[in-house]
């Protein structure tokens, strides 16, 4: 058997047991060590002496006039050339049997060794950001001006969003995708967003300015990519990949037809009983994700009929969570193809292209089952979810990266979820919260989320702290909507189940953010709104015509939007941002994206083009055809120039949360207000010293005391920002403070002898932001 490495150091790609399709020519070609393009010390585990390639080779058959099925040899060898499973499997071979896959710990989550290596995260959205003509979205993102501009502002990691090839295949043509690059068919770049050495280049500009590239796996999923085509042929081991189930010719009829065109149609509900009562499929899960009446009535849908590659016609239903073109990953299968799939995705990006993270998306959906009789299978909290997700975060962790879930869980699940996944989770806890906070001017269920968090045990410091991202604002409350729906709490004086306390929020969130209060935001499904923050912003503070702001309104809509950048800011954890946030973006004219928005999908209003960089004034789209929107702060280089912009206030904020280390702070109190509209929280820091983030959600200016039985009496407070002092913790462990509507501060509390550190970091506040 021929050595797995020659003796230069450079591999060669093998034949991965019982897969002999990587055999042939693509595996006679020996790899060309390339030149090492990354930061050893950040990334020790990856090989010193290789970077190990994916298998796929620029393979083109001839395209005769025959069916695009298995009787087409050449199309199945075209088909299984781009498939990630190979890719998976020929990557794997690589980095098998060597010791550089030795060299981290990887059993449990390290938060804050994540929070310190990327405090802070810009989160890019390929569609929708403007670059200079000609020029690729990855080539922008590596732009070592617009890192310069992140550095001085204190931004430290950029999360990409999804940037391979994405869709599906039809014939030998490529389809568009359906969920925005989510739905992924290939290890491969995208050519739209650039190339793969435009993605490794910006890896390093990244690593020369102290920053870290994020990018994203789908273990939840992947398109109608080359997999799912020799899925549906019953090629080898690719419908282990997938929950899909063969259907015999004999029981058809319980399929529905699928209309002309088409290569799949959802069951109804009917037919999903009627596959269940035969035992073909478990039936109706716990919920219908992007429910639409006549487009996704259920997750199962059944394909046309195919000849495979023994010439049998074939007829499959495949689960589903999402859209129809989101085919659900089996992670269960004995072939174990579909966990083969996703862990090589990962090391592709972490060991071949050079990121330091990975987000995990559609993580929560990994294991389904069978439930009692007339009982939803059971999808959600599976036992096998957070098996998977360990699975995958460890071997993230064993190649020297991190990573973050962004699913929208029950509190106990994000804690679940991290005693063993991901190192990180979205803060999907308190985000509906604090725009409620917002929304109502009172900070009450903003201040029982975070109790909770704090009750159950999830580490703020373990959370991305976020203000947009290319989603709607999601307002679901999993916690109280659905695994605490009959429990009892406490909101506005009344008792409500959290059932009923989801409910309330929702339609409040409804009345004052859409509709006729504000006609340029859209509800979102069940989950959410689709406004941008801006644009929420605006709803909150009653601004129905977004064309008629005043210049005192704009001058609110930044404080309010500092305001909430402070939240998220000051606070254990993960900052994260958009450039939606940077530029002050808003939504959309409606008819501008109506052909996107056409199935329900409102989210588009909120994923406006922008040019952070102000590299092209006059484009009007960006070069995935998403139309510019409206910015109200300008790009970075000009707000740079501005001490009152939001790109220097939010310098100012991120100066004291680096200084003071209050990311990887701990969250001790979140106490009782004396008004409505207040937030405190009170964090201890790495030295010992407390932090108190004090807030004011109201349009009224608060004076009050500040109170905390871990507040020490004695102790001198200092605001940060000033410098200034503000006064003394009284024996009640109170002290007096005053704050102006929609304004925030950090204050540092030292001891009455406090030591020459303390002393000296109680002097070194910023300016106000």
């Amino acid at each position: 058997m021929r050595e797995p490495m020659a003796s230069d150091g450079v591999f060669e790609p093998e034949t991965v047991a019982g897969d002999d399709q990587e055999a042939g020519s693509a595996a006679a070609e020996p790899l060309v060590e390339p030149d090492v393009n990354f930061d050893e010390h950040l990334y020790p585990a990856r090989p010193k002496a290789l970077r190990p390639t994916a298998r796929r080779r620029q393979y083109y058959a001839t395209r005769p006039s025959f069916e695009f099925d298995g009787r087409n040899a050449a199309y199945v060898e075209w088909l299984r050339n781009q498939a990630m499973l190979g890719d998976a499997n020929a990557l794997a071979r690589q980095l098998s049997g060597q010791a550089s896959m030795w060299q981290n710990s990887y059993a449990h989550p390290n938060p804050r060794a994540a929070v310190e290596r990327a405090p802070v995260w810009f989160t890019a959205y390929p569609l929708s950001f403007i670059t200079r003509s000609s020029q690729s979205f990855l080539s922008a993102l590596g732009d070592p001006a617009m890192w310069e501009a992140f550095s001085e502002i204190g931004i430290r990691a950029i999360h990409t969003g999804p940037v391979k090839l994405a869709g599906g295949i039809s014939g030998w043509s490529q389809t568009p995708s359906v969920d925005g690059h989510f739905d992924r068919i290939s290890m491969a770049i995208d050519p739209v967003f650039g190339t793969e050495d435009e993605f490794r280049s910006m890896c390093q500009v990244a690593t020369d300015h102290g920053g870290t590239i994020i990018d994203d796996i789908v273990p939840g999923h992947t398109g109608k990519g080359a997999d799912f085509r020799l899925a549906e042929m019953n090629f080898r081991d690719y419908p282990g990949i997938y929950h899909m189930v063969d259907i015999p010719e004999e029981d058809w009829h319980l399929l529905p037809d699928v209309p002309e065109g088409q290569d799949s149609v959802n069951l109804s509900p009917d037919s999903e009983q009627a596959l269940q009562k035969a035992g073909y499929i478990i039936g109706r899960l716990q919920r219908v994700i992007f429910y639409e009446p006549g487009v996704k009535e259920t997750n199962w849908s059944a394909t046309r009929a195919i000849v495979d590659t023994t010439g049998k016609t074939r007829r499959w239903v495949y689960l589903h969570y999402f859209k129809a073109g989101q085919p659900s990953i089996n992670w269960l299968d004995p072939t174990f193809a579909g966990m083969r799939l996703v862990v090589g995705d990962a090391l592709h990006s972490l060991v071949d292209l050079g990121t330091g993270a990975l987000r995990l998306d559609a993580n929560g959906f990994l294991g389904v089952e069978k439930s009692a009789e007339e009982q939803p299978g059971w999808s959600e909290g599976h036992p096998l979810s957070e098996a998977a997700n360990q699975l995958i975060g460890s071997m993230i962790r064993k190649v020297g990266g991190f990573s973050f879930q962004e699913l929208n869980l029950t509190i106990d699940d994000i804690k679940a979820t991290s005693e063993a996944g991901p190192d990180l989770s979205y803060d999907f806890i308190t985000r509906p919260a604090y725009h409620y906070a917002l929304v109502t001017a009172d900070t009450e269920l903003l201040r029982l989320t975070l109790r909770l968090s704090m009750e159950i045990g999830v580490d703020q410091a373990s959370l991305v702290h976020a203000l947009q991202n290319h989603d709607e604002l999601t307002y679901e409350l999993m916690h109280f909507a659905a695994g605490h729906r009959d429990e009892m709490f406490e909101l506005a004086g009344q008792e409500l189940t959290g059932a009923q306390l989801a409910e309330q929020v929702q339609q409040t969130m409804r009345e004052r953010l859409t509709g006729e209060n504000a006609p340029y935001n859209a509800v979102f499904t069940t989950n959410g709104i689709a406004c941008t923050t801006v644009s929420f912003i605006m709803a909150a503070l009653g601004v129905q015509d977004p064309d008629a702001i005043t210049p005192e309104q704009e001058a609110q809509i930044l404080d309010v939007h500092i305001l909430l950048s402070m939240y998220n800011a000051l606070q254990p954890g993960v900052f994260a941002l958009s450039g939606w946030d940077l530029a002050g973006i808003t939504a959309l004219d409606r008819k501008s994206v109506e052909e996107l928005t056409a199935q329900g999908d409102t989210r588009w209003i909120n994923r406006g083009a922008h040019d952070i960089m102000g590299t092209s004034p006059d484009a009007e789209h960006s070069s995935s055809g998403m139309p510019r929107a409206r910015s109200l702060y300008g790009p970075l280089p000009d707000q740079l120039q501005d001490p009152g912009s939001y790109a220097r206030r939010l310098q100012q904020i991120l100066a004291v949360r680096e200084e003071h280390g209050i990311a990887t702070g701990s969250l001790l109190d979140v106490p009782g207000v004396s008004h409505r509209g207040l937030l405190v929280m009170v964090i201890q820091l790495g030295s010992g010293a407390l932090e108190v983030t004090v807030l004011n959600f109201s349009d009224q200016d608060i004076a009050g005391s500040i109170q905390s039985s871990h507040l020490v009496p004695g102790s001198a407070v200092h605001d940060l920002f000033s410098g200034a002092a503000v006064g003394q913790v009284d024996d009640l462990h109170s002290f007096f403070l005053e704050l102006p509507a929609y304004q925030g501060t950090a204050l540092l509390l030292t001891e009455e002898d406090p030591g020459p550190g303390e002393e000296e970091s109680a002097g070194h506040g910023e300016a106000s932001p």
